[in-house]
């Protein structure tokens, strides 16, 4: 049918606008939150440690893997993000798989939001622990299912901000019931730290509950422009999971570029915190040019905004068409999303200008009139 949308070769740089398949692009798949996949100072920090110490560790952490570059980072995060320590790993999805993996133990009580992140869930299901799940930010919910289970020890885990719908953990009462029936508070913040929160610490700085939470797990894929993952939490969480956690030992550490690519992105995120404005008014123009056009944006308050489709075949043809007129979004389909919620996931960066937002409107007023999603 010409209507499959995935593994589409991109070319050059992922930046705000890219050409692939041979035409411009206006750029609203990607989670380069503040904009530095390309950024000159980036690129240059990740080119000078390669001249340093070559392309790889050939190693793990736990042997021959370890560079002085990657405690620096370690201590720069925990510092950045206020804990006390720090633990980087390969991927963020190994972040969550060793940390949830290994901190869950037998006997332990593992609560999940239900849209959580896979990653969390095969976290949760690496560990000892008994999963159970509450309903999507239904806290009240979450206190029937702690009450049922009021003597065992347990975690509350979440994602910051949900990755699909671009909404928001609630936190604070997470924070709350955690307190009361004495378990732990577990945030995934991979969409959160970089690009939420007045220093971008993340969801839980946005809601002012940063230091409510007991350990922070996050990525290098989004606003630090690279890959790999960490968490931060207590000294003593931190050390026992640089002993135990299985994904770290037994993967090969991190490059020395994606090693000081993050690091430059940190250099650049903490004297330039005007990028936290840009990406938030780029995503508030287009939030609401889109829910002016009458579209089904659902409740985003984060650079992520979804666009309900509904049934996947037509998510797949109003992706083709946005497409052909020069936008580039994801199209989001069941397990991801519940069957019948199919939507186009669109996300935004520092360095989307105005004028990239409009003509990204315009696009989206033609097709979904077209698609009649819209009147």
């Amino acid at each position: 049918m010409g209507l499959y949308p995935y593994f589409v070769p991109l070319q050059g740089h992922v930046g705000a606008e890219m050409e692939i398949g041979g035409h411009g692009l206006i750029m609203l798949g990607s989670n380069n939150y503040l904009g530095l996949t390309d950024d000159p100072y980036v690129m240059e920090k990740s080119r000078e440690a390669i001249l340093k110490y070559g392309t790889g560790c050939t190693g793990s952490r736990f042997l021959n893997g370890t560079l002085d570059i990657h405690l620096e980072l370690e201590e720069r995060l925990s510092k950045f993000l206020k804990k006390e320590a720090c633990l980087t790993y390969s991927t963020g999805f190994q972040a969550n798989l060793g940390t949830i993996g290994t901190l869950g133990a037998r006997g332990d009580i593992i609560y999940l939001d239900r849209k959580n992140h896979a990653s969390i869930i095969d976290g949760a299901r690496m560990s000892y622990g008994k999963v159970v799940k509450y309903r999507h930010n239904d806290l009240e919910h979450l206190r029937h299912i702690l009450e049922k289970h009021i003597d065992e020890p347990g975690m509350i885990i979440t994602d910051g901000v949900f990755s699909m719908e671009g909404d928001l953990a609630k936190i604070n009462g997470l924070a709350d019931l955690a307190e009361e029936f004495g378990v732990r508070l577990l945030v995934d913040d991979a969409h959160g730290v970089g690009a939420m929160g007045a220093t971008g610490m993340g969801t839980a700085e946005h809601l002012g509950c940063h230091d409510r939470v007991d350990v922070l797990i996050g990525t290098f894929s989004k606003s630090f422009a690279c890959i790999g993952g960490f968490a931060a939490g207590p000294a003593s969480v931190i050390s026992y999971l640089r002993h135990n956690a299985r994904t770290n030992i037994f993967s090969a550490s991190l490059p020395p570029a994606a090693v000081a690519t993050v690091l430059a992105a940190l250099d650049i995120l903490e004297r330039e915190p005007e990028l936290l404005v840009k990406v938030h008014h780029a995503t508030t123009r287009c939030r609401d040019g889109l829910a002016d056009l009458g579209f089904n944006i659902g409740h985003s308050e984060a650079p992520i905004i979804p666009v309900f489709i509904g049934e996947d075949l037509d998510c797949f043809r109003v992706w083709k068409d946005m497409f052909d007129n020069g936008v580039f979004t994801n199209p989001v389909i069941s397990p991801a999303v519940e069957p019948g919620g199919a939507m186009l996931r669109t996300s935004y960066m520092a360095s989307h200008t105005d004028d990239m937002i409009d003509r990204a409107l315009d696009v989206f007023e033609k097709v979904g009139r077209k698609h009649h999603l819209i009147g």
